[in-house]
């Protein structure tokens, strides 16, 4: 539609130029002579403006038909009034009756209009992809075990239910089931929102999308197609897309009393004169055109879009993208506000927060050694121990006779010693005695600990943490500073959670939540008669981006989030929430400001030309009132151009 919208403005001003050259009024309001050498330029005129007002002007006449089988009157059936009144008088006057022609008016009128609404269009972002983007989390093709136990590559659209799939190192989960044989850790954070990798082993469910670790896994294949975890997270995302309100414009309400002011005036203007003033039936029909013309300024066309397109240019070089309007426009009214955790009021990456020792070695020997050891590994809390004891202690010793514990930790040779970095349940499974007084703080906390087994003692534990971003803090207090309630929403378990939501001061924290409940806690809020905002990364957001009244994606975050969401905060940063409600509240005061300009004069040009100041010799003739409206436009288009951004967003 946007595509048509720009052809038709294409088309149709390149046929207004030479309508602009022959036009007997323009010529005449820029003191040009008659151009006596095109023979039957009033046919001309009148065959180019008859292909502007059925191309051009098409979609507005078939979106007025809409409204008025609707009884809902707006933007359309002005502007359709307008053209259809100025086609209409002028081929009146081309073929005998006397007046003055409007094909310049009714050409330019439908050239702005088309332009205005193919920023509009440009300006709001379809749903669609957040659908796409939700199908690409799948892999095309599985590895189907056979009966004797060879692999054959198939599309995952042929899986069925208890077919057995192998799943490598690294590979995406094709479809949601059960684990037969192997162990591994699954990153499923993209899905549920938990941090860090889960492992997994025979009996243990993995979700379709997920990505494999280190070790080998033998799916069963339990549930495929619409049954599918994947699958019910995009019914979800499209039926809150669905059922997401749109609120009217102000265009449009403006619109709609204009279409009333137009048709009462100039019915009152047509009879006042035939009936009181005795004037010729000419005079009062040329009064009524002007009036049905004036009223519908060419200024209401851009109003809106031109403030949309210079706010979305603001925002983007301060770097957050506007998808939809709508909701963008809405945000100056957010009561509260509510963030995912992991990626969002956090990085999403682990680094290590403890290191406490239980033998002879110190907490440097201790980070030094299990530094050692995971440099060797890929897994992501390997890696953060690696990178966190870097950081601390610079080079690290090289480990030999490396080996992998798929799903449960690694051990290599450092210096001659043995040390193993496993998890907390594989050395108790394996005897290992650990301080227990040293690990409820760090277990209450929430905190991810990994033993660290030195020539088979246990010499001591590191406890890792997900890292708050650098301006949550501040991005919490100044929307806490503008009267809003912050909250939080996460898969993480409670006691993360909690630990998180009392470092930050937020008024609310759900924890524990799973996916499809997601856009019910949302709905919670709302229902509490706030206008809520939701701010998240992960696929698992989604849902709730798309229920809430405005959705906020972290740039950084997955695609389908991105894709879902109002607003993308391409920084990734907490604080961008503070500038898009401001930045919001300048759009809207610049709309109203365009409004006031583009039908304010209406107050002042409607009674000179219905011809109220006839008498004394003053009357708006069209000419004057195609520069009234000109003049309008221009002062809508400054006005917009002078938008800034807030103080607080340039800060």
């Amino acid at each position: 539609m946007a595509q048509d919208f720009k052809r038709r403005f294409i088309v149709s001003t390149a046929l207004t130029v030479p309508i602009a050259y022959l036009s007997p009024m323009l010529r005449s309001l820029l003191g040009l002579g008659e151009p006596e050498w095109v023979p039957g330029r009033m046919y001309v005129l009148f065959a180019l403006a008859t292909i502007i007002f059925f191309y051009g002007g098409m979609p507005f006449l078939r979106h007025a038909w809409m409204e008025l089988k609707k009884r809902q009157p707006g933007m359309m059936t002005l502007i359709s009034l307008a053209v259809i009144v100025a086609y209409g008088y002028s081929a009146a006057v081309t073929f005998g009756l006397p007046g003055k022609v409007f094909y310049w008016e009714l050409a330019s009128l439908i050239d702005i209009m088309l332009l205005g609404h193919y920023i509009e269009m440009r300006s709001v972002m379809s749903a669609h992809g957040a659908m796409e983007e939700l199908a690409r989390l799948v892999p095309s093709k599985a590895h189907r075990l056979k009966d004797d136990g060879s692999t054959e590559d198939v599309p995952v659209s042929e899986l069925q239910p208890d077919d057995r799939v192998l799943v490598k190192p690294g590979e995406k989960v094709p479809a949601d089931g059960e684990v037969v044989d192997g162990r591994s850790s699954v990153n499923e954070s993209l899905l549920t929102g938990e941090s860090k990798p889960v492992d997994k082993q025979e009996g243990e469910e993995v979700i379709g999308g997920s990505v494999n670790g280190e070790g080998s896994l033998t799916v069963q294949v339990r549930k495929t197609g619409k049954d599918s975890f994947l699958n019910q997270v995009m019914d979800m995302v499209s039926k809150a897309q669905e059922s997401k309100s749109r609120a009217q414009s102000l265009a449009d309400k403006a619109a709609m009393w204009l279409t009333f002011v137009a048709i009462g005036s100039g019915a009152v203007t047509l009879v006042l004169w035939l009936a009181l003033s005795g004037r010729e039936f000419v005079f009062a029909l040329e009064r009524t055109v002007t009036v049905m013309i004036i009223t519908c300024p060419h200024a209401l066309g851009l109003a809106i879009p031109l403030v949309v397109a210079v706010s979305t240019a603001i925002a983007a070089k301060q770097g957050f993208l506007i998808r939809n309007r709508s909701p963008f426009e809405m945000a100056r009214n957010i009561q509260a506000v509510i963030f995912d955790k992991t990626g969002t009021l956090t990085q999403g990456t682990f680094a290590v927060s403890d290191v406490v020792s239980m033998g002879e070695l110190g907490e440097d020997e201790l980070l030094e050694l299990a530094g050692a050891v995971e440099a060797k590994s890929e897994h992501p809390i390997a890696k953060a121990i690696a990178e966190s004891a870097r950081e601390k202690l610079g080079s690290l010793p090289d480990a030999g006779e490396f080996d992998s514990i798929p799903g449960r930790g690694a051990k290599a040779t450092v210096d001659g010693r043995e040390v193993k970095t496993i998890s907390l349940r594989y050395a108790r499974e394996e005897g290992y005695e650990l301080d227990k007084d040293a690990l409820v703080p760090l277990l209450d906390e929430g905190k991810t600990v990994i033993a660290v087994i030195v020539d088979d003692r246990a010499a001591g534990v590191i406890a890792l943490d997900d890292v708050l971003c650098e301006t949550s803090r501040d991005a919490v207090a100044r929307l806490k500073d503008m009267g809003l309630q912050v909250m939080m929403l996460t898969g993480d378990n409670e006691k993360v959670a909690g630990r998180v939501a009392k470092d930050l001061g937020l008024d609310d924290v759900f924890a524990d939540v799973v996916p499809d409940e997601k856009a019910e806690k949302v709905k919670e809020v709302q229902q509490r008669g706030l206008v809520t905002a939701m701010v998240g990364d992960g696929v698992n957001d989604a849902p709730a981006l798309a229920q809430a009244d405005v959705g906020f994606a972290i740039g950084a975050g997955t695609d389908v989030a991105v894709e879902t969401a109002d607003v993308v905060l391409v920084k990734s940063n907490p604080m961008d929430v503070v500038e898009v409600v401001m930045l919001s509240k300048e759009v809207r005061r610049k709309t109203v400001q365009n409004l006031f300009w583009a039908t304010g004069y209406n107050v002042v040009a409607i009674p000179l030309a219905a011809g109220v100041l006839a008498w004394a010799g003053i009357i708006l003739s069209p000419a004057v009132g195609a520069i009234v409206m000109s003049l309008s436009t221009v002062i809508v288009a400054v006005n917009a151009r002078l938008m800034s951004a807030p103080e607080a967003v340039q800060g």
